[in-house]
């Protein structure tokens, strides 16, 4: 039977940040996916790195504040993949939130990203709203602010061949059958080409994403699972000229934020917040359509709602993996969790993870598996190696 050091289960972007940095710091990797690299909800994400400007309502300030520092490393590793791009949040009079609250929320991110030159905002004069395509019927203030965009495939696939170049095996088209723990590390039987397979790990890491509690299910002995919420944010294209920048929008249903951007010369609008029982769920829906939809014609009031319709070319949703609350899904800290129990010391199990901050979600990986199996002799420094 062959043997590594870490099997990594599942290729999106967790899972493939961590292969990229276990590689580079000396260890033996193999990543096993079930579909493709980057297939399933690491492409289906909003497109943005960014620092999170709202999860300062609900005080997530180390969340923010890490995500900026990491917006900052990706714009300087990935610069082909990770671009700067304009945001602005116009504020009407009948905004949740007014020109005061955004002005603070906005001086706090600057603070947040040790400012940082994209950490800086100005509020638009009055002459400069209409280009924007926006009603001006009621709007007191425009901001502009700077976050990243980016093509969230192309990036998690640069990652997987940098994992690659290193040294990492990645086999996709996997299916997984059995987990077995022991006092030695992890023995994973899975099928491959039509063909029954077994490999042994030191240690496993489950970064199966929305799946991530029925990968623990092929587990032996049984392990413990958290209690989990998983929440479908969906979008969609419009074939619309794409604007400018990205428009911060309030939701004129809630006090959830939508983001309407430019996507390959089209707009796109997003994202919502459903609960759904299994991945499989996983679909847009009419209400979710008529969100979205009623949204923009708010602030883009030139349509009607067939109009709008008819303007829809595609759609797709991502699943959230967030940990079961009584808050809402809007409330509910979006924290990466990492749960390693002491009656299974070789298996990580990671809930949660962001599109942004995988690459600390990868650094905190490392201090887990070196806690187990020792260091090794580095090959690579992963804050210099260029991606894209």
């Amino acid at each position: 039977m062959d043997a590594v050091d870490l099997i990594v289960i599942g290729a999106g972007i967790t899972g493939v940040g961590i292969a990229q940095r276990a590689q580079a710091a000396g260890y033996r990797v193999t990543v096993l996916e079930k579909y493709g690299v980057g297939e399933q909800t690491s492409s289906n994400s909003s497109k943005l790195i960014h620092g999170g400007l709202r999860y300062l309502e609900s005080g997530q300030l180390g969340l923010v504040r890490e995500s900026l520092a990491q917006r900052k490393a990706l714009l300087s590793l990935a610069p082909t993949l990770v671009k700067p791009v304009p945001f602005y949040i116009p504020v009407y009079q009948d905004s949740q939130r007014g020109p005061l609250a955004i002005r603070a929320g906005l001086s706090l991110y600057a603070l947040l990203s040790e400012f940082d030159p994209l950490g800086q905002f100005k509020s638009l004069e009055a002459k400069e709203w209409s280009s924007l395509g926006i009603t001006l019927k009621g709007l007191r203030a425009v901001f502009r602010y700077w976050d990243a965009q980016t093509d969230d495939l192309a990036l998690t696939r640069a990652v997987a061949a940098s994992a690659e170049q290193l040294g990492a095996n990645i086999i996709t088209q996997v299916q997984i059958e059995q987990i077995i723990h022991d006092g030695d590390g992890c023995v994973v039987n899975y099928r491959h080409n039509n063909g029954a397979a077994s490999l042994h790990g030191r240690c496993v890491i489950n970064a199966t994403g929305p799946w991530v509690n029925d990968t623990l299910e092929l587990v032996t002995p049984k392990v413990d699972k958290l209690a989990i919420e998983l929440v479908q944010g969906s979008h969609l294209v419009l074939d619309i000229a794409a604007p400018a920048g990205i428009l911060y929008l309030e939701s004129i249903y809630d006090k959830r934020v939508v983001f309407v951007m430019p996507w390959h010369g089209k707009t796109m609008i997003g994202t919502t917040e459903t609960t759904i029982a299994t991945p499989q769920d996983a679909k847009v829906t009419v209400a979710e359509t008529q969100y979205l939809l009623g949204i923009y014609r708010h602030y883009f009031a030139h349509m009607t709602m067939d109009a709008l319709e008819s303007k829809v070319v595609g759609h797709y949703c991502g699943v959230r993996v967030l940990p079961k609350q009584t808050r809402t899904a809007f409330d509910t800290p979006r924290d990466t969790i990492m749960d390693a129990q002491p009656s299974h010391p070789h298996l990580l199990t990671i809930y949660g993870g962001k599109l942004t901050t995988f690459r600390h979600t990868a650094a905190d990986a490392m201090l887990w598996l070196r806690e187990q199996i020792g260091v090794r002799p580095i090959k690579a420094d992963v804050d210099h190696l260029p991606l894209g």
